[in-house]
């Protein structure tokens, strides 16, 4: 008994030192992938900003950590598929079967550890993933909204600089020395009436880096005298000229301003189940409460609506003694008898139109306060959906265990060929279910929680038949055995 568990546990403990390079690998290289794709969406928000190391390196970092959620179950499934295909590639998985360990022995190690994956996974999706939501977020607002670096192009009118727009005509190697310089100054904000040129200039920045000290060179100022009664009409001017004259512009507003964390923390992505909950019960109070107060308000606009029988009745009677009966069958509510035949004219247009108009702006408020509720429904919906979000994670991490790790043991391929096509086969579907169900289920046309586990649903059967598969030896995947099937029904029909 005592060899067989040191058989075993040295046998775990070969597989578990298997597995866990393989699967460190995956993750990193998943989380390389999803990175890569994220920095070329953004690539012209971060191009030509003079951005810092730092910043760059905690934006990717936070991004990084957003999409634990995808490359987490996606290694699972790589690396399992991978461990379990080079086991069988090389015999071992047939040795340990020899021996008498059967297929559900061998795979307990890693199921243990696609276990603690999945419950770390959960709390991970529940804490680190609202703040590095909100983290990354902020700091890709900031980023996105950045002004360019300083960068004067030749013969063009560059208008970075706020208040002011400047022409050069050449510049100088190392970008310092400029010629013909003109720079129209509009801090006044009153237009085109003071302008600087130039012969040359050079560009400093102060031991501060806050301020640009452009250095200019026989050059004139000119400024239009707009205070003058006749200005329009006379159009004077002042020219002065100047040997060398220092202009100052202020270099703050190149400086990455930082948004404010609470401005985001507010979005469903930025929360854990607990404030989830609380969100989802206080945004189904207020709906309560908005439609009954749309109902209040369609009420009273149309008061019979709010009217008892004997109110009805009353009323019937007022009308039918003030005008007559305009029809003969008096079970027609009061509302629609056609009255109008026995007013005047003039009285009946005014009616007509001023029922006319009550009816389209009531349809107007209508569609309106109809598209708001909408909307508030979806956020709702979006809130549940994050929610079951959280779960989905960790149920995701086992699923893909039972899918990779019989198949591998079927498909007895290792390496980074079969089963990395067959991986990324599994996960394309598992995320396009996942993408359309929530989708669906946000526009309200499925429930949010069909539509957060859908995908699960559908993989689960998968991952059972390949698990009953791999441990009762079956020859899933074998040429031969499929060819021997076929050469029978062929016999046979």
């Amino acid at each position: 008994m005592q060899t067989i568990f040191t058989v075993l546990k040295k046998l775990y403990f070969y597989i578990i030192k298997s597995y866990i390079g393989t699967f460190i690998f995956t993750f990193f290289v998943a989380i390389f992938i999803l990175l890569m794709q994220f920095l070329w969406t953004y690539i012209d928000d971060f191009i030509g900003k003079g951005l810092e190391f730092s910043v760059m390196f905690k934006l990717l970092l936070f991004t990084s950590v957003t999409f634990v959620p995808m490359a987490l179950p996606l290694a699972i499934l790589l690396s399992s598929l991978m461990c379990f295909g080079n086991l069988g590639e090389y015999y071992e998985l047939v040795a340990m079967k020899a021996s008498g360990i059967s297929t559900w022995k061998i795979m307990r190690p890693l199921l243990y550890f696609s276990l603690i994956m999945s419950i770390l996974g959960f709390f991970f999706s529940n804490n680190v993933m609202p703040v590095a939501n909100l983290k990354m977020q902020t700091m890709l607002y900031d980023v996105s909204h950045k002004k360019m670096t300083l960068e004067i192009p030749e013969g063009v009118f560059y208008r970075g600089i706020d208040k002011y727009v400047i022409k050069v005509a050449k510049k100088s190697k190392d970008g310092n020395w400029m010629y013909d310089v003109m720079i129209y100054d509009h801090t006044d904000g009153k237009g085109n009436v003071k302008v600087t040129v130039a012969d040359s200039g050079y560009m400093a920045m102060t031991p501060s880096q806050r301020e640009m000290i452009f250095t200019l060179y026989d050059g004139y100022n000119y400024s239009e005298v707009i205070d003058d009664k006749d200005y329009r009409i006379r159009r004077p001017f002042q020219k002065m000229a100047f040997k060398r004259q220092f202009v100052i512009f202020d270099m703050s507003q190149f400086d990455m301003k930082h948004m404010s964390e609470d401005a985001f923390k507010n979005h469903q992505t930025m929360m854990n189940i607990k404030q989830l909950n609380i969100a989802i019960d206080s945004l189904n109070i207020e709906y309560g409460n908005r439609m009954e107060s749309n109902n209040k308000s369609l009420i009273n606009r149309f008061q019979y609506l709010n009217m008892d029988k004997d109110n009805l009745v009353k009323a019937d009677a007022k009308i039918k003694k003030r005008y007559g009966t305009a029809t003969n069958n008096d079970t027609i509510p009061v509302f629609l008898w056609p009255l109008l035949s026995n007013l005047p004219e003039k009285e009946r247009q005014s009616v007509i139109s001023i029922a006319a108009a009550n009816t389209t702006n009531m349809k107007e408020s209508i569609s309106i306060s109809d598209n708001n509720m909408r909307r508030f429904r979806i956020n709702i919906r979006k809130h549940e959906q994050v929610l079951n979000q959280k779960f989905t994670l960790s149920v995701a991490c086992i699923l893909f265990f039972f899918i990779g790790a019989p198949l591998g043991a079927i498909i007895r391929k290792g390496g980074l060929g079969m089963p990395v096509v067959v991986s990324v086969v599994f996960f394309v579907i598992y995320y396009v279910i996942t993408i359309i169900g929530e989708r669906v289920a946000v526009n309200g046309e499925m429930s949010v929680f069909l539509g957060a586990w859908i995908s699960s649903i559908v993989l689960f059967p998968i991952g059972i038949f390949l698990t009953f598969k791999a441990t009762t030896d079956a020859a899933l995947l074998d040429a031969e055995s499929w060819k021997k099937l076929f050469s029978k029904k062929r016999k046979k029909s």
